[in-house]
């Protein structure tokens, strides 16, 4: 009957294996590294992909917010329920490039930096990302993260479909997510319903949604929604509008 190897043994004829198919342990590490980054990016491609027909369910941060506050408000609705003006206003307040890049707009990031501040650089493809996908709170990982799915989502979604995810899991007001849930939160009308001066008011809230009120704006607020009016009829004017309308 033949000797059972000892443990000491084993771990050598393991290690003399590998080596006589070529894979000292560093190479087989990387080997494997390799694979699980083919499969992160695998299910990251699928998910994303699935996202451009499929809803995403509540994001972490809603998540978050309804375990703070016992439960939020939140109804999904499509861009064909929601006035048209409502897209242009929040384009006009966050993203006028919209159209225009490819998920992101390198003269805001150049002027953000010769200001020293971060303040209006992130697209709304960006938020749609962060808001979908990540978490709040600024950290290199994420925004490396951001940087790397960003054009993934504007490669396998059309423009209307990011308009229409922002649309749908921005916060509004303090456990309010969502245009649907915003309308009848500040107006008491559909997202159908909306007039382009409570379209440019609710867009107005965005930066800020905890501190600020779309049917009682402050004069800061009130200011910012009157700039966003004249911007959302502009980017209808000179087709700054026509990726997510057409």
């Amino acid at each position: 009957m033949a000797k059972k190897p000892t443990k000491k043994q084993a771990k050598a004829s393991s290690k003399t294996n590998l080596v006589e198919r070529g894979l000292t342990p560093y190479r087989w590490l990387r080997k494997w590294l390799f694979r699980l980054v083919v499969i992160v990016v695998v299910v990251i491609l699928g998910v994303i992909g699935a996202h451009s027909t499929f809803n995403p369910g509540d994001t972490f941060y809603m998540k978050s917010e309804a375990r703070r506050l016992g439960g939020i408000d939140h109804i999904w609705v499509p861009l064909e329920d929601i006035a048209p003006v409502m897209a242009r206003s929040v384009v006009a307040a966050e993203d006028a490039n919209f159209c225009l890049h490819w998920g992101f707009d390198v003269e805001a990031i150049r002027a953000a930096l010769e200001e020293g501040s971060g303040r209006g650089a992130s697209t709304i493809s960006q938020q749609v990302v962060k808001n979908v996908y990540l978490w709040q709170g600024r950290n290199w990982l994420r925004k490396a993260l951001e940087a790397v799915m960003t054009p993934l989502v504007e490669m396998l979604w059309s423009k209307r479909r990011i308009i229409e995810v922002y649309l749908n899991v921005a916060e509004f007001d303090e456990g309010v997510f969502g245009i649907d849930a915003a309308a009848q939160h500040y107006f008491g009308v559909t997202p159908a319903q909306l007039s382009p001066l409570q379209a440019a008011r609710l867009a107005a809230v965005l930066p800020a949604p905890k501190g600020r009120s779309a049917s009682k704006p402050s004069r800061l607020v009130a200011r910012r929604a009157a700039a966003i009016l004249d911007g959302a009829e502009t980017i209808r004017r000179d087709g700054r509008a026509r990726c997510f309308e057409d």
